[in-house]
């Protein structure tokens, strides 16, 4: 076992604060990765807060992970002391159902471990990124490509491949007109991502406050959800809407906005439950639909193409310090547009 330190939630809504935990002995096919950036998510908040239910705690959060490969264990055959790797959303999955062995382990038969207030296969909970190292199996690390900055790419292991899989499944590219809800963490990477896929992007938001960054990152259109005019001049516009906040919609108004056959692909996930009148789906063959993360394969896929593309999330880094600060300004959308915790400072 390897003490090391961390960030941690102690109970439910407490602020986190520095401690050490156990990690487990590097094992056969085990690499030990020392963390240099993790990325703050909303969904770390959620989880801390327990606003998705009960948690477990004393919880480390953190599933957006870059770092450096310190160890391998004698079976290993993917990487090597020095390797620059990422881990995200989930660190095993039972390998045996037809979902795992498709590469889609996120959807695994048995449920995935997450990276954090999970429980291993081996009956222990698991920590996240919020610390000095981790120890995964290396099936479910990926690498990050030179072209990438450790910490550019550390929001990349779930915004980026949370925006990435949905806009790939639904075609996103050349001829394709996509909206993006929210210009946040989730959003702006979608942006950056649909753009970089040849679609002719727009942003949907609340308000015009971030159009000219939403313009630079790669959107062609902003439009302000609040005024009414931008529903009717929208109509029947965009074959897919990828909405990356997590707060319930008037899902009528924004599916009156697709084109036949489109989808409204849901990538957040609000804490209550959502209202849909099943009306607003039976015109033009709509779709309202969900995304989870992505398995390891495309999520290598992704990395790739966002080296090739030189997409990296545009951060704000931060001191383990700092933590609760940015907690809060996460909930009150006060961050351009990802939070990462430089690790050296925990």
């Amino acid at each position: 076992m390897t003490t090391v330190a961390a960030y941690a939630a102690p109970a439910a809504k407490a602020p986190l604060e520095r401690t050490t935990i156990e990690r487990r002995p590097v094992g056969e096919s085990d690499v030990l990765i020392d963390i240099k950036f993790a990325g703050i998510c909303h969904s770390d908040i959620h989880q801390a807060r327990e606003g998705w239910g009960e948690a477990i705690f004393p919880m480390v959060p953190g599933h957006e992970i870059a770092g450096v490969v310190s160890e391998v264990g004698p079976g290993v055959t993917k990487f090597a002391v020095g390797d620059r790797v990422g881990v995200g959303c989930m660190v095993d999955s039972c390998r045996e159902c037809d979902n795992c062995k498709a590469g889609l382990q996120q959807y695994c038969d048995r449920g995935p471990t997450w990276t954090y207030n999970s429980v291993g296969r081996d009956g222990e909970p698991t920590y996240g990124g919020y610390s000095e190292k981790i120890v995964v199996d290396e099936n479910y690390v990926v690498r990050i490509p030179d072209g990438l900055s450790l910490d550019v790419a550390a929001p990349l292991l779930c915004a980026g491949i949370t925006t990435y899989s949905p806009l790939k499944r639904w075609n996103a590219g050349p001829g394709k007109r996509v909206a993006v809800v929210g210009l946040g963490g989730l959003g702006h990477m979608g942006v950056k991502i649909a753009h970089a896929m040849g679609a002719e992007v727009t942003v949907l938001s609340q308000s015009l406050r971030k159009k000219d960054d939403g313009l630079k990152l790669g959107a062609d259109h902003y439009y302000a959800t609040s005024d009414p005019a931008t529903f009717e001049s929208l109509k029947g516009t965009f074959d897919v809407i990828l909405n990356t906040v997590s707060a319930p919609l008037d899902f009528g108004a924004y599916l009156s906005l697709l084109r036949t056959g489109g989808a409204m692909v849901n990538v957040g996930l609000p804490e209550e439950p959502v209202h849909v009148a099943l009306s607003s789906l039976f015109g033009n063959l709509r779709n309202l639909t969900t995304s989870n993360i992505g398995g390891i394969p495309e999520t290598q896929e992704m990395l790739d193409f966002c080296a090739e593309h030189s997409l990296g999330a545009e951060i704000e880094l931060i001191g383990a310090a700092e933590i609760n600060d940015a907690y809060e300004r996460v909930v009150a959308s006060d961050v351009r547009y990802r939070f990462v915790i430089d690790t050296a400072t925990i």
